[in-house]
């Protein structure tokens, strides 16, 4: 019976781990799409080193509907992409923000348009910094005159740091890197707060779409040897056994295949408004089941397994991939 139960466990996180990677994959694709990694990075950055965002409104977005409305679709804040190298000397209508893309574009990617830069190292934030006092005349004191001249925010923090350093330029630029590095970290939470929220609406339509119900997968899963073992064959070869004695045959090998031809864990999503089944030869097989869909998800009953999906799926697949392991004694490679 504790067997039973484990392979219970052991489906119900193998089910939960896909689901989660799926919604992960999701999140990933949109950002991705949209580029919002780059267009918050630069967002903060042209909010420190210019402040010129239109109509005095700030570049970063105020609140996670702004991450996913305003800030991909109604205002870009990178620089155009660039594939020159930094001229001697910025641009008198060059902003600072510009001009610090000129010295770290070096590490962008090919693109069109607009820069991929989505993460900005301390140390190469530090060196364009540099970079741009070695410009001005007076150096360092001369790029504090023109940050507190064209009212940026930066001003305050960069004297900051140059008065700590006490005008010694070696630690100048060690504090830079380490401010910097303080305000990615603070802005990786920012950014993530607001994601949450994103994945939690992914999470939540993956849940309804393929009406996933935790309580009856697991319900199932002690239910049907059969399904069960199944679903834990992805996990080692015991299952082999399990299967061989389950199919009663001289030989099981066509047993066998016949059972993982049809893979258990796409039982999982045969509820879903589009499943798919695997049949032993050719294609993949789509299915439209928008009416059995709907009865499942407008029947009261099914709701608090739904719940338990949406919440596991909150956790995250690096959750679910970590319980794995625990359950199966895999050690991950250092």
């Amino acid at each position: 019976m504790l067997s039973a139960y484990l392979d219970l466990a052991l489906g119900l996180v193998l089910a939960f781990l896909l689901l989660s990677l799926l919604v992960s994959g999701l999140n990933e694709a949109i950002v991705r799409l949209l580029a919002i990694r780059s267009k918050f990075l630069w967002a903060y950055l042209r909010d420190t080193l210019d402040d010129d965002a239109p109509k005095g409104r700030s570049w970063l977005p105020s609140g996670a509907r702004d991450v996913f409305a305003a800030l991909p679709f109604a205002r870009d804040p990178r620089p155009a992409h660039e594939t020159r190298p930094a001229p001697p000397e910025p641009a008198a209508d060059d902003g600072l923000t510009q001009s610090l893309y000129e010295r770290v574009r070096e590490i962008d990617h090919p693109t069109r348009g607009r820069t991929s830069i989505a993460d900005l190292p301390p140390g190469r934030f530090s060196g364009a910094v540099m970079e741009l006092a070695a410009t001005e005349p007076g150096g360092v004191e001369g790029l504090l005159a023109k940050l507190k001249d064209a009212g940026s925010p930066l001003h305050g923090h960069l004297k900051g740091v140059w008065e700590t350093a006490q005008r010694d330029l070696d630690r100048f630029r060690k504090g830079v890197e380490t401010w910097f590095d303080g305000e990615m970290q603070r802005l990786s939470l920012l950014y993530k707060r607001y994601v949450r929220w994103v994945v939690a609406m992914l999470a939540l339509a993956v849940t309804l779409l393929f009406t996933v119900d935790a309580l009856e997968y697991g319900k199932t899963l002690l239910r049907d040897n059969a399904y069960r073992a199944t679903v834990t064959a992805v996990t080692g070869p015991e299952a082999y056994g399990e299967l061989k004695a389950r199919c009663e045959q001289a030989d099981p090998v066509p047993c066998i295949t016949d059972t993982l031809s049809q893979p258990a864990l796409l039982g999982i999503l045969d509820k879903a408004i589009i499943s798919v089944s695997v049949p032993a030869e050719g294609e993949p097989v789509f299915h439209w089941n928008g009416a059995a869909w709907w009865d499942r998800l407008t029947t009261p009953s099914r709701w608090p397994g739904f719940l338990l999906t949406f919440v596991a799926l909150l956790f995250g697949a690096p959750f679910w991939w970590d319980v794995l392991r625990r359950i199966t004694g895999a050690r991950s490679r250092s």
